[in-house]
């Protein structure tokens, strides 16, 4: 336990160093900081909590966009505790990011005990196992089985938008239905093709809902947070992945393709197109995205500046090498150093 204590002490200490070294604060005021956050009732003020968060989005090794983490908006929703509150919280979230599709950056920071948000994302379809198969997203099934047993029916279609499912102390945990007009959606159209009869579409913004926000030795762990999407997070994943929607087939044939033999790369050329048809869609909406190529400079550039500044770049490799033609990429030629460094963002338990 004592080691414990001191560990988290310690990273108090290295976060408000790091604050006073980057915000150019005092000597006396580190010193007094540094007294009083060895107090039990510490409490890190909301400008603390905002450079933190932005310097999270700055360590988040897997996360090839992080060129913009200073533009990240923080709201600071700690004294926020009744659960319609904590709705209507993360409802002016999702419309502050939206933004009409022009997509901004934001973190929402709840009490660090208190509250936990049960959605892997603020915005996500369900899944139903069904006689005829999966509908919807194979990867929601599970998430879409407990919010059921809570009480909420959905409709049962490809694109069912699951609830808010909301829980503060051991109390029973609420379910909050999203109303259609805070959520924005893509319908996916191809330029040359006719996609209309695979009813494809996709969401305009990603939040994730289920990672713990750590700083200063702290947890927080309902702070969900959005950046816009890349397009291969639907092109080549959520849409294309077949234990996910799986429309590599349904495009192929759309195109004319001979899905008979793997040799004829009919897989490869239904992504490649799959991809043209998110870029084109979210553009024809006016809705912020970004595609891999442009994604990959967009990092050099921030590891330029990093090195401008005296910082180390880290990364996972695995996760920067966007997942349709890496190769490309200046990312896919270069080693990376993959050491963690806080503030940070990190996976947890599933409360269900």
């Amino acid at each position: 336990m004592t080691f414990t204590l001191t560990k988290e002490r310690q990273q108090r200490i290295d976060f408000l160093t790091l604050y006073k070294q980057e915000m150019k604060q005092t000597d006396e005021w580190l010193a007094e900081r540094l007294q009083e956050a060895e107090q039990p009732a510490f409490r890190l003020t909301t400008d603390e909590l905002t450079y933190g968060a932005r310097v999270a989005w700055r360590n988040s090794n897997k996360c090839i966009g992080r060129l913009f983490w200073h533009s990240l908006t923080v709201f600071d929703r700690r004294d926020v505790l009744a659960p319609q509150a904590i709705f209507d919280a993360l409802v002016a979230h999702i419309d502050y990011a939206t933004n009409g599709g022009k997509i901004r950056p934001a973190i929402s920071v709840f009490d660090q005990k208190r509250v936990r948000i049960w959605n892997h994302q603020l915005i996500r379809y369900a899944g139903y196992e069904t006689a005829m198969g999966v509908i919807g997203d194979a990867n929601s099934i599970t998430f879409t089985k407990t919010c059921e047993a809570l009480g909420w029916c959905g409709q049962r279609t490809n694109y069912d938008v699951l609830p808010l499912v909301i829980q503060v102390d051991e109390a029973p945990p609420q379910v909050f239905e999203l109303p259609k007009e805070a959520v924005l959606e893509v319908s996916i159209t191809h330029p040359d093709y006719d996609f209309g009869k695979l009813n494809m579409q996709w969401y305009a913004v990603p939040i994730i809902s289920s990672m713990r926000f750590n700083i200063a030795g702290e947890d927080y762990p309902a702070a969900p947070f959005n950046g816009w999407y890349m397009g291969t997070e639907i092109g080549a994943r959520n849409l294309a992945d077949a234990d996910r929607y799986d429309f590599l087939p349904d495009v192929a044939r759309v195109i004319g393709l001979d899905t008979a033999r793997n040799a004829t790369l009919w897989k490869d050329r239904a992504l490649v197109e799959l991809n043209i048809a998110v870029l084109h869609s979210y553009k024809q909406a006016g809705v912020s995205i970004v595609d891999h190529h442009t994604a990959a400079q967009q990092f050099e550039l921030f590891q330029q500046q990093e090195q401008a500044n005296s910082r180390d770049v880290t990364g996972n490799w695995v996760w920067l090498v966007p997942p349709l033609s890496p190769a490309t990429t200046s990312i896919y030629h270069q080693p990376i150093d993959n050491t963690v460094k806080k503030p940070n963002y990190f996976y947890q338990p599933q409360p269900y």
